[in-house]
């Protein structure tokens, strides 16, 4: 029972998952601090507001939303620039490396059978002289 734990608590996809909401929650907070510290003031200053923040009309807080929003699409163009970008292009190289077809490997993962043909040819490929 443990043993199963500890297989599943080691694959690389939990450790990674664990890493990435570690790091999001950081990267998160910086986001979040330039928004409400730079950001917020100067688009409140153009409303003649102190921030976002206190932006309302009769009672709806609507500033807070705008703030929210903001701090939402900085933190997913920062995440997609600095993290996704970079992993893809490095994938895309890794796989010309290895000669890896992406195409190929998207049908074979989506039929198990071409997956095996996949390798039987590919082992009696590798058997011959």
């Amino acid at each position: 029972m443990l043993t199963g734990f500890k297989n599943f608590i080691m694959k690389g996809n939990v450790v990674d998952l664990a890493v990435a909401v570690v790091m999001g929650a950081a990267f998160s907070s910086v986001v979040t601090s330039i928004v409400q510290g730079l950001l917020t003031p100067l688009i409140g200053r153009l409303f003649s507001a102190k921030g976002i923040e206190e932006m309302q009309w009769e009672g709806f807080m609507y500033g807070s939303v705008i703030s929210a929003v903001i701090s939402f699409v900085l933190v997913a163009a920062a995440i997609y620039f600095v993290v996704v970008l970079p992993m893809n292009h490095m994938i895309a190289l890794r796989n010309r490396k290895l000669g890896i077809d992406k195409d190929v490997k998207e049908e074979a993962a989506e039929d198990p059978q071409i997956a095996l043909l996949t390798e039987i040819r590919d082992a009696l490929q590798a058997r011959q002289p």
